[in-house]
């Protein structure tokens, strides 16, 4: 049984996880998220993807602690130990969350559900993370069992909320409800109803701007932090005149000064 599918909603892909009964990340999931990648990547008709749990209150539970140990163990008993001065090189997992959060496309987490460890590594790099009211458990509580988040999460939480709360929420293990994930900045909202119909409502909405837009904006706010100002400032002037000269924008622009269309306008 596949552990991730791919439907369509018009020009917006819904991925569904699912490994019952506990809806754990494993080995066998990793795969199939690099084949979604590349699939939904390739596909000039997905404008937008959602990412979502296909259990009941279950995003994603966490990555396997039995595979977890199971590789400790079989590292410690050839020897192997590791330092900063040969950092290790990425793995798939690693590659694919980049993926994510470099894609063009934009990505929504909808957050059905507990989403622990790398579950929450892997929404950060979302560009929407929308969760539902329940009693469900999100973060990065990786130092409970003696280790840490491996997936990017110390690095995108601090960027996403601060230094101060993620070193409160990593150095202590502490889990969130979803209303007070929203209230630390974790996630963009904490819906009442579904999360994934939230996530529809956001994913066609960006569904109906411009791409070139969308994925020029996605890499100037993902490169800020990567970049000095000065360069990055020169990337915005010259996307913006790239846009500026394309069909889309000038006959919208021309739409607006013929008073059919005001600036506002978020329907497309």
């Amino acid at each position: 049984m596949p552990q991730v599918n791919i439907e369509m909603d018009g020009p917006v892909a819904i991925v569904r996880f699912t490994n019952p009964p506990d809806g754990f990340m494993d080995g066998k999931t990793v795969p199939e998220i690099t084949a979604m990648l590349d699939q939904l990547g390739e596909d000039e008709g997905v404008r937008a993807i959602i990412l979502t749990g296909g259990l009941p209150d279950v995003f994603i539970r966490h990555y396997s602690v039995v595979e977890l140990e199971a590789r400790a163990r079989e590292q410690r008993a050839a020897g192997m130990s590791y330092n900063l001065i040969q950092p290790i090189p990425e793995r798939q997992l690693h590659a694919d969350f980049r993926r994510i959060e470099d894609s063009p496309k934009p990505f929504i987490a909808a957050i059905n559900g507990t989403a622990m460890a790398r579950a929450s590594e892997m929404a950060l790099r979302c560009d929407f993370r929308i969760t539902q009211d329940g009693p469900y458990s999100l973060g990065l509580p990786e130092i409970n069992i003696g280790i840490l988040p491996g997936a990017g999460g110390t690095q995108r939480l601090s960027r996403i909320i601060g230094q101060a709360k993620t070193l409160e929420l990593t150095l202590l293990g502490k889990t969130l409800s979803p209303r007070e994930a929203a209230e630390y900045g974790l996630v963009t909202e904490c819906c009442v109803g579904s999360a994934l119909d939230r996530a529809l409502e956001i994913g066609h909405e960006l569904a109906r701007k411009s791409p070139h837009a969308v994925a020029y904006i996605k890499h100037l706010v993902r490169r800020s932090e990567l970049v000095s100002p000065m360069d990055g400032l020169a990337a915005e002037r010259t996307l913006f005149t790239d846009l500026l000269v394309r069909d889309e924008a000038v006959t919208l622009m021309a739409e607006m000064n013929q008073s059919k269309r005001d600036i506002r306008d978020r329907q497309g």
